[in-house]
């Protein structure tokens, strides 16, 4: 199925946005807490994760390309499964944007902060701040969002590239030995950490109607971030551990620590802007995704109908992101005072996303047939499977789904009527 052009997206500011989704500042603390979980096997949970990827991102962009709306996963999840299950889907991935913009604002104020031989507060001043500029470039219009996010995945990339290249002539293969201390266990433990890192397809799914020709862009759009990101984590894992060896799991800075081989006392500072990069970039890609998916849930009848204005492509849904800006402002206040910290954060936001992501996929087993059904079926299961790692915190997504389904049993009055289910088309590729 074919969209009308009516988005203002174009294949490079959409590679943008979906690269800021993906390179989030989890990359910042990663890969040095996958080395003290499994040590030099860590690749082998990046290399892993990366596999996983490829249906994962290929099944989103399929979805996507037929039917490019801005309800995204919950349209995806309605073809399937029906009004609840979608709005089940669409609470999961609205409630939890503002618990994991909190957490990507405050890694990047730290770095900033640390660069600067700040303290607390100024962290948490810092975090607002970049909070705030995150909302205000939204509020502006995904247009201008898009152009910031193509200049700051520019500068990061360059960044980390200028990193894995500084630190490549010291690289020591005896770093590498031994190379799986922990042994399975450890990959395994590796490998829940770093879910955290690959969360993200799904927010760029509810972008799909703002693209110029989203039948023609999307495949292209999503294969070119899966090369970018490929290369980029599997180049820091690598440097990481050949690099940094047994020091990679102690450190709380490893991305300072590879920089410092090419800019010496500048790594500090130039590591405050890639934090800077990787956290506008993350909160500007999911805060783009939830305000438009807020918007269509709306238009759907499960929120309130006052939020569905903007739900057109190329429209900014104003009331959506101001919801979503007070539910952040809520989340940020109250993550600080109660002292969560930011693995607290990043589990919570990982858990949600992981029972996002399996929903979804399992509407595509129902929906798709051949190559691209056994794909989405090999999805679903391992994201179940490393979603089981989170423990308690899968709680979240049960208490967020009995909120949805008791606001659905609540509602009263005529709605619009949601878009029509996606044809069963079979699908080879």
């Amino acid at each position: 199925m074919t969209a009308r052009p009516t988005g203002s997206l174009g294949t490079a500011r959409g590679t943008a946005l979906y690269l800021g989704a993906i390179l989030g500042p989890g990359v910042l603390a990663l890969p040095g807490l996958a080395a003290a979980a499994a040590g030099p096997a860590a690749i082998v949970a990046w290399v892993a994760l990366l596999l996983l990827s490829v249906p994962v991102a290929a099944t989103f962009a399929e979805f996507a390309a037929r039917r490019p709306d801005a309800g995204g996963v919950a349209t995806f999840t309605r073809a399937a499964f029906g009004d609840r299950a979608a709005a089940v889907c669409g609470w999961w991935f609205f409630s939890v944007i503002p618990v994991g913009s909190s957490s990507a604002a405050l890694v990047g104020a730290a770095y900033i902060a640390d660069a600067a031989g700040l303290g607390h507060g100024a962290v948490i001043a810092i975090a607002a701040v970049l909070l705030a500029t995150a909302f205000g470039a939204n509020h502006i219009g995904l247009r201008l969002s898009g152009g910031a996010q193509l200049v700051l995945m520019g500068l990061l990339t360059a960044l980390l590239a200028a990193a894995c290249v500084a630190a490549l002539p010291h690289f020591d293969p005896a770093n590498l030995t031994p190379f799986a201390p922990m042994g399975v266990p450890g990959v395994l433990s590796a490998a829940a950490v770093l879910f955290y890192a690959f969360s993200g397809w799904e927010a760029a799914s509810h972008l799909s109607g703002e693209f110029r020709d989203p039948a023609r862009q999307l495949r292209r759009v999503t294969a070119l971030a899966l090369a970018v990101v490929a290369v980029v984590y599997l180049a820091l894992a690598t440097a990481t551990s050949g690099v940094l060896g047994a020091a990679a799991g102690t450190s709380v800075t490893p991305l300072t620590d590879l920089l410092a081989y090419a800019f010496g006392p500048a790594a500090a500072p130039l590591t405050a802007v890639c934090a800077a990069l990787l956290s506008l970039g993350a909160m500007n890609t999911f805060i783009a995704g939830a305000s438009r998916l807020g918007a269509a849930l709306a238009r759907d009848g499960a929120m309130p109908a006052p939020l569905a204005k903007g739900h057109e492509p190329g429209r900014t849904p104003h009331r959506s992101l101001l919801l979503l800006a007070a539910l952040s402002a809520i989340a940020f206040t109250g993550c600080t005072a109660l002292g969560l910290g930011l693995d607290q954060q990043m589990r919570a936001t990982s858990a949600v996303l992981a029972a996002v992501t399996v929903l979804a996929c399992a509407a595509a087993v129902r929906l798709l047939t051949g190559r691209a059904r056994r794909w989405a079926l090999f999805s679903t299961a391992c994201t179940a499977l490393f979603g089981t790692v989170l423990g308690w915190y899968l709680l979240l997504p049960l208490v967020i789904a009995g909120l949805a389904l008791g606001y659905l049993r609540l509602r009263r009055g005529p709605r619009v009527a949601p878009p029509g289910p996606v044809d069963p088309v079979p699908v080879e590729a």
